[in-house]
C-alpha cells in the first residue's frame, strides 16, 4: 500500500488526473498502477504487492495542455500487513484567547499508528455549518483558532488522519464564546484628597483605564506616613466605590497612599503613590476642589469634560462651576465659561486640532472661587479614527430609539447611557439594550419632557463616546414616523381628484403605487356608500393601482364631499375631496360646458372660435374656423348686431373664414360675432374687440409697424424742423417715445409730438442751437422695443436750420401779402338804369394798394365809376346808371410789398323786359400766392412737393 504518496508531490492540485507508476526495487521496471481509472486526487491506494517486496512509486499529472514529466521517485518502501483508520480524538476542549480567536485543545487518539495529524472544524451554535479550521494536519493537539467572530458562539470538532484515511469526528466541544481573555486591572490613577477634617482624610480616584475584561470588583488602599518605608493596609475588604474615608489619622502629619484594583482575574498592579497630603482640617469658606475629572466626545476642536461636586461645599452651597484649560507648555489658564455652570459638564468648543491641552474645575459658592481640582491627564485634541456617533431611528415594531455601534469594545466593556450626561436610571421612560458592539436606549413613551442632550460612553476602551441633542424638530420628526410604523398607511401617488370627460362625465380618482389583488375600497359621497351601477361605473385597476368612478351625469344635486376608503392588508388609508360652494360650481359649469360642447359638435360648429391676427400690412384680421360644414350651411358676419359683409368671403370648404380691418381705429371698436346655422343646428362665435382685447390688438400692430419702420428722416417746416418715420400704419393708441440725447420728451408748445396713419412725427418749433443732439424714436411691442435713431448736428443742424429759416420767411409773405378775402361774387347780372355796387373785403400788412380794371385795363374812375376805401379794409366800386357798355370783365388788384393778386367779375347788363342772360364766368386768372408749407412731409422716394390753397370765393351785394 502506498504510505507517502500525500508527501511527494506538493503541486498536485493543478493537474486534472493522476497516474500511479511502481517499480520493483532493482529491477527497473515501471508498470502504470491506475491505467484505466484516472485519480482525481492527490492520495491513491495501491494494492496486490508482495508482502516483504520492496517498492519505488513515481507520479505522472495530465491536464488539457498534456502529460508531465515523472515525480520524484519516492525511496524504498516495503509491502506489509494493512495499516488501520486511526481512532477519533478524546475530549476537546476550547478556551478564549483573543477578541478573534479561541484555543482548542484535545485528547490523542488511542490508536495513532502512523499518524500525520490532525483537522479541526468550527461551526457557529445553531447554525448546522462545519468550517475547516487548518488545510494542512497538524502535528500538535493544541491548536490557535483565528478569524473568528467576536461575541458569537462556537462548537469545534476534530479527526485524525494517517496515510490509511480520517477518522470519526470527535465529540463537540462545549459552546464559547469568542471574548478576549481576562487579565487583572490596570491601576487606578488621579488619587484627590476631597475633605480633611483633622483625624480623617476624604479620598477620590479615577478608574482603571483597562479593567482586564472584566468588572471592577473593588479596591485596595495602603498608607504609609510620609519618608517612612512601610506601607500599611487601609482596608481589609474591598471598597466598591471611588471615594473613601481614611480615618485614625494623626494632625499635622503628611501622608501618601495608593490603590489597586481587583477584578475577577485577581488583584491588578497598585497605583503610584499619591502627594503628600497633610492631614489638617478645612476651615476656609470657599468649596474645596472638584474631583474625578473624565472627558468624552473628544473631537477635532472639542471635547467634553465631566466632574463631580466637592465632597467639602465651604460655608454655603455650591453654586456653580468654571472651567478653565491651557496648552501643556504653557502657564497661562483660559476660562471656557464666563459665567459659572451650575451643570456638572461642559462642552470646550474652539480648540486646535492636533495640540493637547490640561483642564481644571474651580467651584464656587456665595464665598468665592474654592480650590482648583487637581489638573486633569493631557488631553490630544483629535478625533479618533472611525469613531462613531450617536443615530436615532425607529424600529420595525414603531419603538423610537438612539444606537450606538462601538467596534473597540471588550470584555468588560459596557455602555452606559446618560441625559444631561446623568446616568439614565428611570426604567419607566428608557430601556438600554446592548448585544455585541451594539447598543440602543429605547424611549417608552416620548414626550416634550424627553428633549435634551443624550450621551452615550463606553467603558473599557480609552474614552470612546458620543452626544445626541434631541430637539423639537428630531423628535417630532421620529414620532411622525413610528406613528406611521405603528398605524400603516398605503401611500399614494396621487390624492383623490377628478376630471370631465367627454359628454360631461366627471371621473372621480386616486392611485397608489402598489396595491394587491385583496385590496378592498368603496367610494362615499356626503356619508353614503355609492355602489357600482349604470349611473355610476366603479372599477379598480391592479396595474395601476388605479381605483375610479365615473358619473354618467353630473347634476346639481351632486354637490357635497366625495371620499374614497382603502384597505389593503393591514394598511388603510383614505382621500377625500370637497366640491362644495364655488368649487362644486366650477365643476357643475364645466361638465354642463362640455355636455352641451358634444351636443354642439353634432352640427355645423367653430371648431376655433373668433381671434385675431395681424396681417404683414398691419391690418387686424378677425378668424374662426368652422368644422361639419354642408352646402346648405349659412356662415354671416355682425358688427354691434348689425350684419355686414367683409371684404373676405366666408371660406367654409377650407374651414376659415376671415373678417379684416384694414386700418384699425377706435371706431372699430365693438362686438363682432360670427353665426353658423343648417338644419341640424347652429352655433355663434363673439369677440368683444374693445378694453384688453383692443389694447392687445394695438400692440400687436406695434410689432409690425416696429419691424416695418423705416429710418428718422429731417422734414423742415415753417415752424421749425420735423423728424419722421414711415411704417406700415400708425395710431395714437400705439405705446411710442421720443428721445433727446437719453432723456424723454414730452408733447409741448416747443416740442410737438404727432402723426398719421402712415407716419410718426416729432416737431421742434422755433430751434435752437440747444436742439443740437442725437433723436430716438421708439416703439414698443408687449415685449419687444423697435428704435430708430437719427443725430441732429454739425452739418444736418445747419442745414435743417437753414431751410427752416426760408420756410418760415415765404409763410410770412403768404400770410401778409394783399388779398381779397371775401365780398365779390364771380358773375353778377343788372338791368339798365340801375346802380352797381361791387363790394369785398380785402387784407395786407402793410395795408395794400388798390386798384380796379376793365377788360384787363386800368379802369378811369370818373362819376359814373366811383371807387371807395373804408377803414382801410373795405373796397368798393360803384357804377351809376349802367348801361349795356358797362358789360364786361371787372377787376380788383390788391397788393403790398409782400405780393398780392386781382379777383375778377363778369358783370352782365341787361335791358328792361329782355330775360335775365345766363352767363358763365370767364376764366379768371389770379396770381399764385407765397407757398405755404406742406401738412405731410414727403416718402423718401419721391422728391419734395408743396401744396398750394386757392382763395374762397367772396360774396357782394348788389343794389
Amino acid at each position: 500500500m502506498l504510505s507517502q504518496l500525500g508527501s511527494t508531490c506538493s503541486s498536485w492540485r493543478d493537474p486534472i488526473v493522476y497516474y500511479i507508476e511502481k517499480a520493483m526495487v532493482g529491477s527497473g521496471s515501471w508498470q502504470r498502477v491506475n491505467a484505466q481509472i484516472p485519480v482525481r486526487s492527490p492520495r491513491y491506494a495501491v494494492f496486490d504487492l508482495v508482502e516483504g517486496k520492496s517498492y519505488n512509486f513515481r507520479v505522472i499529472s495530465v491536464n488539457k495542455h498534456g502529460v508531465s514529466e515523472p515525480s520524484e521517485i519516492t525511496p524504498p518502501i516495503q509491502a506489509h500487513e494493512r495499516l488501520a483508520v486511526p481512532s477519533s480524538p478524546g475530549r476537546i476542549q476550547a478556551s478564549r484567547n483573543t477578541r478573534t480567536s479561541v484555543v482548542v485543545q484535545f485528547d490523542k487518539p488511542k490508536v495513532e499508528e502512523e499518524l500525520i495529524g490532525y483537522y479541526i472544524d468550527s461551526s457557529v451554535v445553531g447554525s448546522n455549518h462545519w468550517d475547516h479550521c487548518n488545510h494542512k494536519p497538524i502535528k500538535y493537539n493544541r491548536f490557535v483558532v483565528h478569524g473568528l467572530t467576536n461575541g458569537e458562539k462556537y462548537i469545534f470538532r476534530v479527526k485524525a488522519v494517517n496515510a490509511v484515511g480520517v477518522s470519526e469526528n470527535s465529540q463537540e466541544s462545549e459552546p464559547i464564546t469568542v471574548k478576549a481573555a481576562l487579565t487583572t486591572p490596570s491601576h487606578p490613577y488621579g488619587i484627590t484628597l476631597l475633605s480633611c477634617d483633622g483625624n480623617s482624610m476624604t479620598l477620590g480616584w479615577k478608574l482603571p483605564k483597562f479593567t482586564g475584561g472584566s468588572n471592577i470588583t473593588g479596591y485596595y488602599i495602603d498608607k504609609r506616613e510620609a519618608n517612612h518605608i512601610n506601607w500599611h493596609e487601609v482596608n481589609s475588604s474591598l471598597i466598591q466605590e471611588r471615594i473613601y474615608k481614611v480615618e485614625n489619622l494623626d494632625e499635622g502629619k503628611f501622608y501618601e497612599f495608593k490603590i489597586a484594583a481587583s477584578n475577577l482575574a485577581g488583584l491588578g498592579l497598585p497605583s503610584d503613590p499619591s502627594e503628600h497630603f497633610k492631614c489638617e482640617a478645612w476651615t476656609m469658606s470657599e468649596p474645596g476642589p472638584a474631583y474625578d475629572l473624565t472627558f468624552c466626545e473628544v473631537r477635532n476642536s472639542s471635547l467634553v469634560i465631566l466632574w463631580k461636586a466637592p465632597i467639602y461645599s465651604g460655608k454655603s452651597p455650591v453654586t456653580g462651576y468654571f472651567v478653565e484649560y491651557k496648552e501643556i507648555d504653557t502657564e497661562q489658564w483660559i476660562r471656557a465659561n464666563k459665567s459659572a455652570t451650575s451643570n456638572r459638564y461642559q462642552k470646550v468648543s474652539d480648540l486646535e486640532e492636533g495640540k493637547t491641552y490640561v483642564f481644571q474645575i474651580l467651584a464656587v459658592n456665595a464665598s468665592g472661587t474654592g480650590k482648583p481640582s487637581d489638573i486633569s491627564e493631557p488631553v490630544l485634541i483629535q478625533a479618533r479614527p472611525g469613531v462613531k456617533e450617536i443615530t436615532a431611528g425607529v424600529d420595525d415594531q414603531g419603538n423610537i430609539y438612539l444606537a450606538y455601534n462601538c467596534s473597540e469594545i471588550t470584555e468588560a466593556s459596557q455602555f452606559t447611557w446618560c441625559k444631561a450626561y446623568e446616568e439614565i436610571e428611570d426604567e419607566l421612560k428608557f430601556k438600554a439594550e446592548s448585544i455585541g458592539e451594539n447598543s440602543k436606549l429605547y424611549f417608552t413613551n416620548p414626550d416634550k419632557a424627553d428633549l435634551g442632550t443624550y450621551s452615550v460612553s463606553v467603558s473599557d476602551t480609552d474614552g470612546i463616546s458620543s452626544s445626541f441633542v434631541m430637539d423639537a424638530e428630531e423628535l417630532e420628526r421620529l414620532m411622525a414616523l413610528s406613528y406611521e410604523i405603528r398605524n400603516p398607511t398605503i401611500p399614494l401617488k396621487t390624492e383623490l381628484a377628478y376630471e370631465i370627460l367627454e359628454r360631461g362625465k366627471v371621473r372621480f380618482w386616486i392611485e397608489a403605487p402598489t396595491l394587491s389583488a385583496e385590496t378592498n375600497y368603496r367610494f362615499v359621497v356626503n356619508d353614503m356608500e355609492v355602489k357600482d351601477s349604470e349611473s355610476h361605473r366603479i372599477k379598480f385597476d391592479k396595474s395601476t393601482g388605479t381605483i375610479e368612478m365615473v358619473m354618467d351625469r353630473f347634476t346639481i344635486e351632486n354637490e357635497g364631499t366625495y371620499t374614497v376608503q382603502i384597505q389593503d392588508g393591514n394598511a388603510k388609508n383614505q382621500s377625500s375631496l370637497v366640491l362644495i360652494g364655488d368649487a362644486f360650481k366650477a365643476l357643475l359649469a364645466e361638465a354642463e360646458f362640455q355636455r352641451k360642447e358634444y351636443i354642439r359638435k353634432q352640427g355645423p360648429h367653430f371648431l376655433e372660435y373668433l381671434y385675431w391676427e395681424i396681417s404683414e400690412e398691419c391690418e387686424v384680421l378677425l378668424v374662426c374656423k368652422v368644422a361639419n360644414i354642408k352646402k346648405e350651411t349659412v356662415f354671416k358676419w355682425y358688427k354691434d348686431e348689425i350684419p355686414t359683409d367683409p371684404e373676405d368671403q366666408p371660406d367654409l370648404q377650407g374651414g376659415v373664414c376671415i373678417f379684416r380691418i384694414p386700418r384699425l381705429s377706435k371706431k372699430d371698436q365693438g362686438e363682432y360675432k360670427a353665426t353658423l346655422k343648417d338644419d341640424r343646428g347652429q352655433d355663434v362665435s363673439i369677440l368683444q374687440l374693445s378694453g384688453k382685447v383692443y389694447e392687445d390688438i394695438v400692440l400687436g400692430m406695434s410689432k409690425v409697424s416696429g419691424l416695418s419702420a423705416s429710418e428718422l428722416k429731417i422734414h423742415c417746416t415753417p415752424e421749425g424742423i420735423r423728424f419722421h418715420c414711415f411704417m406700415k400704419y400708425y395710431t395714437e393708441e400705439m405705446k411710442v417715445s421720443w428721445y433727446q440725447r437719453e432723456s424723454k420728451i414730452s408733447s409741448s408748445e416747443k416740442m410737438k409730438i404727432g402723426g398719421t396713419d402712415d407716419y410718426a412725427w416729432l416737431q421742434i418749433c422755433e430751434p435752437t442751437e440747444k436742439d443740437k443732439g442725437k433723436y430716438t424714436f421708439e416703439i414698443f411691442d408687449a415685449k419687444t422695443s423697435y428704435k430708430r435713431v437719427i443725430d441732429l448736428s454739425g452739418q444736418a443742424f445747419d442745414e435743417a436750420y437753414a431751410e427752416f429759416q426760408r420756410l418760415k420767411a415765404a409763410a410770412f409773405a403768404e400770410k401778409n401779402r394783399g388779398k381779397v378775402i371775401g365780398g365779390l361774387p364771380d358773375v353778377v347780372t343788372i338791368m339798365e338804369g340801375k346802380t352797381l355796387s361791387l363790394t369785398c373785403t380785402v387784407f395786407g400788412n402793410p395795408d395794400p394798394e388798390v386798384s380796379w380794371l376793365k377788360n384787363d385795363r386800368d379802369l378811369e374812375i370818373t362819376e359814373h365809376f366811383k371807387s371807395t376805401m373804408e377803414q382801410g379794409k373795405y373796397a368798393s366800386l360803384t357804377i351809376k346808371d349802367v348801361s349795356s357798355e358797362d358789360s364786361g370783365k371787372y377787376g380788383i388788384n390788391v397788393k403790398n410789398k409782400y405780393g398780392g393778386e386781382t379777383v375778377d367779375v363778369t358783370v352782365s347788363v341787361y335791358k328792361y323786359g329782355e330775360d335775365v342772360p345766363e352767363v358763365k364766368p370767364t376764366q379768371l386768372s389770379k396770381p399764385a400766392p407765397a407757398p405755404t408749407p406742406a401738412s405731410a412731409p414727403p416718402k423718401a422716394s419721391t422728391p419734395e412737393k408743396t401744396k398750394t390753397a386757392a382763395p374762397k370765393a367772396g360774396r357782394s351785394t348788389r343794389k
